[in-house]
């Protein structure tokens, strides 16, 4: 069979093998200062070696997750650098919920076009925040897919594997009526919101400068999401339960920790939400109920504890908030929001 016309190439599909292998050597050189002595191997294996060692009972623990549409915020500023950090800090929280130390971390970046200074700036962030955690950025996958991510438009998701000792496992079956919800503060919209957000203000807006936020709304909108591992390790054990307050509230993340027949009755007077929030509601006209259940409205975390715990707690945090309390369920909710 004949051939016909020029040869074809990979790159000329919009593939280039070359720049790949540049991002990735980027990437392995972030990845490096992340290590710890049980990594056996890193990036660059076919598989990244970590030697488990120094648990009695250990539990694995496993999440993913992305950081949904505040990409097109962080392309949109030419600032992709937290968004990397905005990746661990969301999964590093979600396994703190059960108590985890975390272990190591991959990630999955896939764009039309690699650009190596963005995927660089993204490493950067990724390894930062890994670092502040101990845990290591082990391997991942940088991949360029003409035809289904266009123009500058990208994705990123990280996986996140921790442990915990088998008895120290916080599931929340402990929690009883009468138990006590503290609230840590956000840094703002943490990596939920965003699509709400970007209906509601044009782009052109990013650089405006809004009295109410002390800078721009790019910037509020890309602080990073706050990570609570290193305050909250050491004081695990007066903990009951903990939700982590991302997409759906406090709405319908804490009932993922309440046993049955228990409902958290929140006091919305006992913090106050940061002004983005109040920015947002007025400018979209977006109902009360709708704001709680579309964002973290200034809450990232959430504890449950003993009424005997709160005072340590509250000692220990000096930013936390007594917001709430668990109480015997009443009707259908779970969550009733003074």
């Amino acid at each position: 069979m004949e051939s016909g016309g020029e040869r074809q190439t990979y790159a000329a599909a919009g593939v280039n093998i070359d720049l790949a292998a540049k991002v990735k050597e980027l990437i392995a050189g972030q990845a490096r200062t992340t290590h710890r002595p049980e990594v056996l191997s890193g990036v660059g294996f076919f598989g990244g070696l970590f030697e488990f060692k120094g648990y009695e009972q250990p539990v694995l623990v496993a999440s993913v997750d992305g950081v949904g549409t505040k990409l097109k915020i962080a392309t949109a500023l030419g600032k992709h650098d937290s968004i990397g950090i905005d990746l661990v800090s969301h999964c590093v929280n979600d396994i703190l919920t059960c108590g985890a130390e975390p272990l190591f971390f991959l990630d999955y970046i896939a764009m039309g076009r690699l650009v190596p200074e963005q995927v660089a700036a993204v490493a950067q962030g990724l390894a930062q925040a890994c670092r502040e955690v101990g845990c290591v950025l082990i391997g991942g996958e940088t991949a360029e897919m003409p035809g289904i991510y266009a123009g500058e438009d990208y994705d990123l998701v990280g996986f996140i594997i921790g442990v915990v000792e088998k008895e120290k496992i916080i599931l929340g079956k402990k929690i009883m009526a009468g138990d006590i919800i503290i609230g840590l503060p956000s840094s703002g919209l943490h990596t939920n919101g965003y699509s709400l957000v970007r209906k509601l203000f044009a782009p052109e807006e990013l650089g405006k400068r809004f009295p109410e936020l002390g800078r721009t709304l790019g910037e509020e909108l890309l602080e990073p999401h706050r990570c609570y591992y290193k305050q909250l390790k050491p004081l695990l054990s007066l903990v009951k339960g903990m939700a982590h307050i991302t997409g759906g509230g406090l709405v319908d993340n804490v009932p993922r920790v309440l046993p049955g027949g228990l409902m958290a009755r929140f006091d919305s007077s006992a913090w106050t939400a940061p002004p983005i929030f109040q920015l947002i509601q007025q400018r979209g006209n977006v109902a009360r109920d709708e704001m709680y259940r579309v964002f973290n409205m200034g809450i990232g975390m959430v504890l449950i504890c003993s009424p005997d715990a709160a005072g340590q707690l509250r000692k220990e945090l000096p930013e936390a908030k007594v917001i709430g309390e668990v109480v015997k369920q009443e009707g259908e909710a779970r969550v009733v929001i003074k």
